[in-house]
């Protein structure tokens, strides 16, 4: 069993996964009337809960915005179905050892809205998707493929055979990434918070991205640059296809 909570969240949940959903249960009375013509059609349960009951629930730091839906556990995707089902070059990103739930919940925001295909991360030392992750997506999670992998090197050297090219994100000693050719098949590698990537999996990667930076701070926050690497990406390609 998982908790999805917040309006959009459970909108999305619902929308995307509506077998996986056995009960709603609100506190709020605008949220439930808005989810009831949603849950009804789908045949799925609509309960009036107190927000007491839903801090109880969901834990006393959660934002749940007086709506919260039980759902099965996260279904996680394999990156050779999505890639298999996909009809454009792939984008994809992949992440090594992000630990922060909200920063996995804003980069697979960024993903989906920026046309990302999947989101892969290690089942070791990086955040699963939570609660927290699913909320911070505003609910993209239930529409953008996140691949869980054994082992992130290897599932780059897959990746690459399948014809990826795999841009590792530095602070140094890489290009700009307007100065890449992203308009064909890629994955973007993007390390933990603080830490960057780890050696092997720079080394593993077929180019290395830095995005220019001015100002007295080291470094962007791993969701910010995975942001702006996508909406180079997405320019690429749409410039692309309107010259076509």
């Amino acid at each position: 069993m998982r908790l999805v909570y917040g309006l959009n969240p459970v909108r999305e949940l619902i929308r995307a996964r509506p077998r996986d959903v056995s009960v709603v249960y609100v506190a709020d009375a605008a949220a439930a009337r808005e989810l009831h013509a949603l849950t009804k059609d789908r045949a799925i349960a609509l309960e009036e809960r107190t927000r007491r009951e839903l801090d109880a629930l969901a834990g006393a730091d959660a934002r749940h915005q007086g709506v919260i839906a039980v759902a099965g556990e996260y279904a996680y995707r394999d990156i050779d179905d999505v890639l298999d089902a996909t009809t454009e070059p792939p984008l994809v990103v992949v992440l090594d050892g992000v630990q922060d739930p909200r920063n996995l919940g804003a980069i697979v925001r960024s993903a989906h809205v920026l046309g990302a295909h999947a989101v892969v991360l290690a089942k070791d030392r990086a955040a699963p998707v939570t609660p927290v992750t699913v909320k911070a997506s505003a609910g993209a999670t239930e529409h953008t493929p996140i691949c869980r992998v054994t082992n992130l090197v290897r599932a780059i050297e897959a990746l690459k055979e399948r014809g990826v090219w795999t841009v590792g994100a530095v602070v140094d000693r890489g290009k700009p990434p307007a100065a890449l050719d992203l308009k064909g098949p890629i994955a973007f590698v993007l390390g933990a918070e603080g830490k960057g990537l780890r050696a092997l999996v720079e080394r593993a990667c077929d180019h290395r991205a830095e995005i220019p930076m001015s100002g007295r701070v080291a470094s962007l926050n791993v969701s910010v640059a995975a942001g702006i690497l996508l909406y180079e990406a997405r320019r690429q390609r749409m410039a692309s296809a309107s010259a076509r």
